[in-house]
């Protein structure tokens, strides 16, 4: 078609394609991108008119996977897709964070961007196409925005950076991030890591920047190509000049309540102060129906400038500490009676009421995506935020806040829990948030990793995490402080939210979202180092209450062994049609997995039921052995004997003369049906029959013939 606009950029060694003009013309902006196999059409549409002015963007994104993209029809009984899924919400949140601040308030127009998945190769990641896709198609729409922005993938590598690695390197990667940005800097970055330093953080985000500026660089040019001119930005003429007396008024009460200790007094030291001015100039404020707002927006503005002026020039918080300072934190585990794990993380105001508990293979979590075949995981952290943490009332729902905090804390735990192997749980954790004034999802990370060694998980090594702040001044950021340990307003009127976790070792997950273009790698690097210096300072208090895992697991978690056979005894113990394993389950209660390798797991609701299961599936597999005491179940009486069974689907015949010492008349005399007894293996014969001996099994047979020898 003539009409079609086509640009590329090489990302990696791939050729990343941006089209318009083919598909979906009725949007304000749609945009076909390819990857190699991988392809999302992006669209952005809004609203027909502006709404009246209001104080945020109303921007929603809905990244969708379609199955059919990977050739596979949606498991379950439903064969449509339905609710976005995880994996679709988180996508949403790395799409949404970077493109939000780039839109104007004064816009005042709903605006939704869809991005939809259509091809996958099960190769290249069809996320990092549909971040630069939905960019794309912003960028040459008729909407106001101030981007573009654009995003990679990256990985480290054998210690080397890999830009846009595949599903099958990634696994193999000692650090996973994503990062965004404009042309001019880093805008956000997420991901996890095993362990890495600040250093090798650093090298990654940097290694992004020259590929995000040429990704730009393209979505500049096709602009430049095919883009439409922009919808105007609504008009606000308003005379704010009545404000002068009340801002003059309004400053010492403000900057007096803005320092009120405790979250809840100085919101409530702050409305007093508000409903002061109000009654002090309610002539002046009753004189215009638009003045309330007005009003409102000139209280943020002063709160706004009064605790970013405290940090920058007097080093003062909100709450009275140093901008290095850690809140006082408490830890306490055990706390719940009935759980495998539970423990109570307080910092501050924040608090996590963390709770472990372990399951079995049948409890683990099944991903059916596009990205590839089926995959389980035995470890997941959910994450609840109910409204009474914020002494609010609301409704109890898991939204998509929820989901993004919760896999931020379950990739920073992920890095220490043992592998299924060595420790073959399901694990799940949940960080029920009691309280919220500032980084709960770190609070999450330090109480899942407590309630995880009161449990007894052997994780690697403690994690926690902190949440740090950035308040800047001047060009080029000439004067800036980076916070430690920041409150829910210093994340709100601060310029940056930047989250690290890790062990004493090394960063095991990360995010920032910087409100700013152009951080340098100077304020990048002193985050960075204050971050571990508060990270430190939280490891030690929490190894004072539980330096380690607990030695043993909980009597109330099941308990699961695991044992290898060979493989060409898989058969045997499983038995014609699963015989043999369900009668094993139906004997002990316990119930058993193996899988092709050989490897047997066994959960029983008890160490007993276990390893009497384990002992039963042995010896399924085991040789008989002349010489050796069997415990067997008599099952059939003949006139000159017993049949006992001393292993699974093994017989032997015990003869009469091998029942005692003096003559037997009736075998029943000293068997009977059903009776479990002892038994010596004292011959095999010829045709593989199995001889029994009972009077050789008793506990003085040794020692009648030792006296006989004697």
């Amino acid at each position: 078609m003539s009409n079609v606009t086509s640009v590329s950029v090489m990302v990696g060694d791939t050729e990343l394609v941006f089209e318009t003009g083919k598909i979906a013309k009725q949007a304000n902006g749609a945009v076909y991108a390819h990857y190699a196999g991988s392809a999302v059409i992006a669209t952005v549409c809004c609203g027909a008119a502006p709404s009246e002015p209001i104080d945020y963007v109303p921007v929603s994104v809905e990244y969708n996977e379609k199955y059919y993209a990977a050739g596979k029809i949606p498991g379950g009984f439903l064969k449509r897709e339905s609710r976005p899924k995880d994996k679709e919400i988180l996508v949403s949140r790395l799409i949404d964070r970077p493109m939000r601040p780039l839109f104007d308030k004064a816009f005042g127009r709903e605006i939704q961007i869809v991005p939809t998945v259509v091809s996958s190769d099960m190769s290249h990641t069809p996320d990092i196409v549909a971040i630069n896709a939905a960019s794309c198609a912003v960028t040459i729409s008729d909407i106001p925005f101030y981007g573009p922005i654009a995003a990679v993938r990256v990985a480290l590598i054998n210690g080397e950076y890999v830009i846009n690695p595949t599903f099958q390197q990634i696994p193999s990667a000692s650090l996973d991030i994503v990062v965004a940005g404009t042309h001019d800097g880093i805008t956000m970055v997420e991901g996890g890591a095993k362990e890495v330093s600040e250093d090798e953080m650093l090298g990654a985000i940097n290694a992004a920047q020259p590929v995000i500026t040429r990704i730009c660089e393209a979505q500049m040019k096709m602009r430049e190509m095919c883009g439409k001119e922009k919808l105007p930005l609504m008009e606000i003429n308003e005379d704010l000049s009545w404000l002068e007396p009340v801002r003059e008024y309004a400053t010492p009460l403000e900057k007096e309540a803005s320092f009120v200790k405790g979250k809840q007094n100085r919101y409530a030291a702050l409305e007093k102060a508000h409903q002061q001015v109000r009654e002090h100039f309610a002539d002046l404020i009753a004189a215009d129906e638009k003045r309330e707002g007005q009003l409102a927006a000139m209280f943020e503005d002063l709160e706004y400038t009064i605790l970013r002026s405290s940090i920058l020039n007097d080093g003062l918080r909100t709450d009275g500490r140093g901008v290095r300072d850690i809140r006082p934190i408490t830890c306490e585990v055990g706390l719940l009676p009935c759980t495998h794990g539970s423990a109570l993380f307080t910092r501050g105001e924040t608090q996590s009421l963390a709770v472990t508990t372990l399951g079995t293979a049948n409890d683990e979590q099944m991903f059916d995506t596009i990205d590839g075949d089926k995959t389980y995981s035995n470890f997941m952290l959910h994450y609840n935020f109910p409204p009474y943490s914020v002494g609010e009332c609301g409704r109890l729902t898991t939204g998509r806040r929820e989901i993004g905090h919760g896999h931020l804390a379950q990739r920073a735990l992920e890095a220490v829990i043992p592998s299924k192997e060595s420790f073959p749980y399901t694990i799940r954790v949940v960080s029920e948030i009691m309280e919220s004034n500032g980084s709960s999802s770190m609070a999450s990370v330090c109480g899942g990793c407590l309630s995880l060694m009161d449990a007894g998980v052997p994780i690697k090594k403690p994690v926690a995490g902190i949440a740090m702040g950035l308040i800047t001044e001047g060009a080029d950021y000439a004067k800036y402080v980076v916070l430690s340990d920041i409150l829910g307003e210093e994340d709100h009127l601060g310029d940056m939210d930047f989250k690290v976790a890790g062990t004493k070792d090394g960063i095991t997950a990360f995010q920032m979202d910087i409100k700013i273009a152009g951080v340098t790698p100077e304020i990048m690097s002193k985050a960075l180092s204050q971050a571990r210096e508060g990270r430190m300072h939280i490891l030690g208090i929490m190894a004072e209450t539980l330096p380690a895992p607990r030695s043993e697991l909980s009597e109330l978690a099941p308990k699961i062994l695991s044992f290898k056979v060979p493989e060409d005894a898989i058969g045997a113990i499983i038995g014609t049609g699963g015989k043999n394993i369900k009668a094993i389950a139906q004997q002990t209660g316990a119930e058993i997995n193996i899988d092709d390798s050989g490897m047997v797991t066994v959960y029983g609701k008890n160490n007993a039921c276990a390893q009497e299961a384990k002992r039963l599936a042995l010896a399924i597999i085991e040789k008989p052995e002349v010489g050796k005491i069997y415990h067997g179940t008599v099952k059939r009486i003949v006139d000159f004997g017993a049949f006992i069974e001393i292993l699974p689907g093994k017989e032997g015949l015990c003869h009469i003369s091998k029942l005692a010492k003096t003559r037997v008349k009736q075998v029943s005399d000293v068997l009977q049906v059903g009776q479990q007894v002892d038994v010596k293996l004292i011959d095999i014969d010829r045709m593989d029959r199995l001889n029994l001996s009972y009077i050789d099994a008793q506990p003085d047979a040794g020692r009648k013939e030792e006296k006989e020898t004697k």
